[in-house]
């Protein structure tokens, strides 16, 4: 182990030359700047490497954005698929209905029937696809999901409340598609 007093001692030798190096004095001077000629060739050449970067990283961005646009058209387009290949036998069975309708000696109530089941087909595929019907009949009147068309007064209809639903409102998966159009009560009659 080495005192604290040696080894300063000996961290402050200077260092001697080596015998058999010549002393001379160009070896104790600094090596000399490099011209203004080569740093501008060397701030030249950095420039054009930035700009080289900046020029593929633009190309990149551009083949970025072309793609993300192609892609989103794509998903717009096809994006409808599966909701139109669940409607295929919807329309496959009124087309079934119309045939039918057009036979001699069809009854009506049949007809009907088929038309009924066709409605109840076609609004189970919506439904499989989030579309939920907003039917507020006797239900309070809620300005964010009906459109109240008119008011009337009612005695059994509680004042605020839906008398009638007009046209049927939709939305799909949570958000609005279109309000339910209504007649609102306007409490019994005033004499």
């Amino acid at each position: 182990m080495t005192s604290p007093e040696s080894a300063t001692t000996d961290n402050a030798t200077p260092a001697q030359p080596a015998p058999d190096a010549p002393a001379s004095p160009a070896a104790a001077t600094p090596p000399a700047k490099p011209s203004l000629e080569d740093q501008l060739a060397a701030a030249k050449a950095e420039s054009a490497a930035h700009y080289e970067r900046y020029m593929r990283a633009m190309a990149d961005h551009d083949n970025f954005r072309k793609r993300i646009a192609r892609e989103k058209d794509e998903l717009r387009q096809y994006a409808a698929s599966r909701v139109l290949e669940d409607l295929l036998p919807v329309l496959d069975t009124l087309g079934l209905s119309l045939a039918a309708a057009n036979q001699p000696a069809t009854e009506l109530k049949t007809l009907t029937g088929g038309v009924v089941m066709v409605l109840s087909q076609l609004k189970a595929a919506l439904a499989n696809h989030g579309l939920t019907e907003i039917n507020p009949a006797g239900q309070p009147f809620d300005a964010h999901q009906h459109e109240a068309i008119a008011q009337q007064p009612s005695a059994e209809v509680p004042e605020g409340s839906v008398m009638t639903v007009v046209r049927t409102g939709y939305s799909l998966n949570g958000r609005l598609l279109r309000p339910a159009s209504v007649i609102v009560s306007s409490g019994p009659a005033k004499a």
